[in-house]
């Protein structure tokens, strides 16, 4: 199939992200629709003045390793601001001369 259409393109061009995606962990950001809502938003386009060829197929991806038994994420950290050493600091910790 070839593309005379913007918007056909832009549904087109969603299948790789679609693919990685599938095989992300539940819970990953899915760009694929974030394109698509982008499609459905966007007004009218006019054709584009010539056709364009068919999009590669999407290559076989392969399957992501599993995380390990016990793999947790960060989900929430605190920031705590650490002093600067002063002169006398460094050179007890011999540092400075």
């Amino acid at each position: 199939m070839t593309y005379k259409n913007p918007k056909a393109l832009l549904d087109a061009a969603t299948a790789l992200p679609a693919a990685i995606e599938a095989k992300l962990p539940a819970g990953a950001p899915k760009i694929s629709a974030k394109l698509l809502d982008l499609d459905t938003k966007l007004p009218t386009l006019p054709d584009f003045p010539m056709e364009l060829p068919d999009l590669p197929a999407v290559p076989a991806l392969p399957n992501l390793p599993a995380a390990p038994a016990g793999l947790r994420y960060v989900t929430q950290a605190e920031v705590r601001p650490v002093p600067t050493p002063t002169a006398s600091t460094l050179r007890r910790n011999k540092i400075l001369s």
